[in-house]
This record gives structure tokens, sequence and C-alpha cells, in this order.
């Protein structure tokens, strides 16, 4: 009756237990899941394998009373023991490694460390298991592997020479993935590291560099650079531009660029020969061929418009004929000129131009000058309270920027030209003095300035 009733419960417990932790570990896999928990691997070998398998080993041993020694039992122990092994290599994997901070010596350790390291502790636990489980004497094939690797090791000394030598090096670790490295073989980033070769993402594709030939070699990790990767681009100006002007334009110009590092503060400084160089700081080596090709393209129009001379060259592009018409065409209608205004304003008007994205107004700074639209579109954006950028409204032909120029605030969005643009400047004080003479453009002006404020809180509040 003793066996009848342990054959009983053992049984019930396992027709229960069974679909009750697969339910609870189907919704801890799929909460894992969500949540993009490195645990979820392993909650996934538990449901699928190890709670079946054991299931089922409890109703052979316990319920059915199969005998321990009986061939498939020992076959099933043996699978399920290779599983828990699996299952816990996998969950230390997951929560010491996997999970850990980025930078810490965890997150470091190469990937074929942990291979190498999971595939002998599974060689050793199997040795176990089949000495326990199938009462094999594991001392005489632990003697043979050894004999057997060392005959290994004198055939293939150079090849395995190679191989520790890299991973000597990869323990070091001189470089991680996504690093830019500038080998003799190759410049570019690096994409994988395995037992036998690095692979670096070159612009003409994927470069293969054995382990072994790193190691022996010197490169540069550009990612690993004091303060950074920095990109040094070099200008010529003619030598009767002001040196201190022409650095603050190139600063000006480089800060910019979207592919600065934040936070970095640019640097511009003259060699002499009337060459100048300015230095900034890259996200990654990858972006150094579209800044600088981005920097010589805005460093055109921006000397133009500051009156230097970029290799010599004069800007005649501000003629009196093209003020002329900007002021009958655009700004006659914006500001009620009349015929005495036009002429006044004119003479202090210039021409300019901005390349295609281009900054053409910064959030924070009090503009010195009001900008009208001749030809091209501008795009007004805004700063929200998280730091990212939201783009508000377009501008066209005919449009203008700068109106807090006459109230001396700080611009509340900020603009960058869509495509080439050009523009016409007038300054501030010859704005003044034209606007104090009219109320009711100074009227239309304030209406106009107040509908822009709030077109900017209503898209930085979505």
């Amino acid at each position: 009756m003793k066996l009848f009733d342990s054959w009983f419960y053992w049984a019930a417990g396992v027709a229960v237990g069974l679909p009750v932790g697969l339910i609870l570990l189907t919704e801890w896999h799929h909460a894992l899941v969500r949540r993009r928990s490195y645990l979820a691997r392993p909650v996934f070998l538990l449901r699928q394998y190890l709670l079946p398998l054991g299931a089922l080993l409890l109703l052979l041993v316990n319920a059915a009373q199969v005998p321990f020694h009986d061939t498939w039992v020992r076959v099933l122990a043996t699978v399920f023991a290779f599983v828990v092994l699996v299952l816990l290599l996998s969950g230390l994997n997951a929560t010491i490694f996997q999970g850990a901070p980025e930078g810490s010596w965890r997150k470091r350790v190469p990937a074929i460390f942990l291979d190498a390291a999971r595939f002998l502790l599974i060689a050793v636990g199997l040795a176990v298991v089949f000495s326990y489980v199938w009462g094999a004497r594991i001392g005489g094939l632990f003697a043979a592997l050894g004999v057997t690797s060392v005959v290994i090791g004198l055939m293939l000394q150079n090849s395995v020479g190679q191989i520790v030598s890299g991973l000597f090096m990869l323990l070091e670790q001189p470089f991680r993935i996504g690093d830019w490295l500038d080998t003799a073989a190759a410049q570019g980033r690096v994409v994988e590291v395995n037992w036998r070769a690095v692979h670096i993402e070159t612009g003409h594709g994927l470069q293969i560099t054995p382990n072994s030939v790193l190691a022996g070699t010197s490169f540069t990790n550009h990612s690993r650079q004091h303060g950074g990767h920095k990109l040094a681009m070099t200008t010529k100006f003619s030598t009767a531009d002001p040196p201190d002007r022409v650095c603050a334009v190139l600063s000006k110009t480089a800060e910019g660029l979207p592919q600065l590092k934040p936070g970095f503060r640019v640097t511009s400084i003259p060699l002499g020969g009337a060459e100048y160089q300015t230095t900034i700081a890259t996200k990654s080596p990858g972006d150094d061929g579209a800044a600088q090709a981005t920097f010589l393209r805005w460093i055109w129009y921006a000397a133009r418009r500051a009156g230097l001379h970029l290799d010599g060259a004069a800007d005649d592009f501000s003629t009196t004929a093209r003020v002329d018409k900007a002021m009958r065409t655009v700004v006659a209608a914006a500001l009620r000129l009349s015929p005495t205004d036009h002429q006044t304003l004119a003479a202090h008007a210039r021409i300019v131009r901005y390349g295609a994205d281009e900054v053409m107004q910064r959030v924070g700074e009090v503009p010195t000058a009001m900008t009208f639209l001749i030809q091209g579109r501008v795009q007004i954006t805004a700063t929200a309270d998280d730091g990212s950028t939201v783009l508000t409204n377009t501008l066209d032909e005919g449009s203008f920027l700068g109106l807090t120029a006459l109230t001396r605030q700080p611009n509340l969005a900020g603009a960058y030209a869509l495509q080439e643009v050009t523009a016409l400047e007038i300054d501030r004080e010859h704005l003044e003095q034209l606007v104090m003479r009219k109320p009711l453009l100074l009227q239309d002006l304030g209406r106009i300035l107040d509908e822009r404020r709030s077109g900017v809180r209503r898209a930085v509040a979505r």
C-alpha cells in the first residue's frame, strides 16, 4: 500500500506541477523578453528543456519504478545533467558578463575567452556525469587526452603559437568592438573578433587581419586617443585678413558641424604663411571625410559673408543692382518702405549666401541684423526640455529672420538652410531708426514676434 501511495503521489505531483511550472515560466519568459533582459534565454532553456526532462525522469524513476541502471534512464539522466550545465553557464554569463556595467572589466572580457571557459566547464561536467551515471573511469581518459594534446601541440606548434600570441593580445584588450584602428594593412572600424582574426570594416570592404599579425606589429587605436579622436583641417586666407578675425570665423563655422563631438571646444590657430589650422573632435574617425567636406563647403560661404579672402579670392556678389532688386521685391513690402527709406537702407544692406545645412541662427544668441530671404528655404528649429531638436516651421522666399535684433533679446529658435540660401542683411542700428518712425510697422513686427514665440512653445510642448 505504501508503494501504491508513493507511486500515486509522484504521478499526481508531476501531473499538476508540470503544467503549472510551464505556465509560470512562460509568463516569466515573456516578461523578460519585453524588458529585453539577458535572463530570457536561461529561462527559455529551463521551460523548454529542463522542466520537461526533469518531469519525465521523475515519472520513470519514482512513478514507474524503473531501475536507475536501466539504459534509457541513464541516457535521460545524462541529457538532463547536460542541460543543467548549459543552463548554469548561460545564467552565469547573463548575470555576470552580459549584464555588467559599461566600461567594467566584466564587459571587456573577450567573447572567445568566455567560449573557451564554457567549453572546458562543459567537458569537465560531462566527464563527472559519465563517471557518476555510467560508472566510467575518467582517469585514463584524461591521461590519454593529455598525451594526445602534447603530440598535437608539437605537430602544430607554429599554428598554436600564433593562436596563443593572438589570445594574449586580446587578453590585454588594446581595442574593442567598434574601435577605429590604423594598421599596416588597413584603416577602419573593428566589427568582429574571433579565435583566428580581427575583422576591420574599411571604406573598400572587410579586411581580415590574423590575430598573430596584429600581435607582432604596431597599430594605432584612434578611439582611445587622449580627449577623443581629433581632425585637423587647414585653410589659407589672404595675408591682409586679420588673423584673430579669421580664427573666429573658422571656429564659429566648425561649431555647427553635425559630426562634432558634443562638449568639444573647437580651436583655430594661424600656422604662418596665411595658413590656419582648425581642430575638432569628431564622434568617430568614420566621420572625418564628411566633416572635412562640410567644413570646407561652409567656410567658403562664411568667409565671403565676413569679408575675408579664402585662398586670396574676393567676393563681388553683393552688387548695387542685386541689393536694389532685393529691396524692391522683398524688403519694401515687409518694412513698408517709402522711396526715401529705400534709398537710405540700400546703402547699408548687403547680399549674403549660406550653404545647404549651414546654421543661420542659433538658440540663445542675440542677432545683430535682420535677414530677408531672397532665394532658398530655411528650417526653423527649437530645443526641447530634454535637449532634443524639434522642427517647428519652414520659411520661404520673402520671409525674414533675426526679428529679435530690434528688441535685443536672445533667439528662442534656431535656423539652418535647407539648400543654398541667398539673403539680404541689414544691421540693427539702421533698422531701429526706421521702426521708431513707424508705429504701425512696430505693431506688425511685435505681433509677428509673438506669433513665432507661441509657435515655438507649442512645438516644444508636443
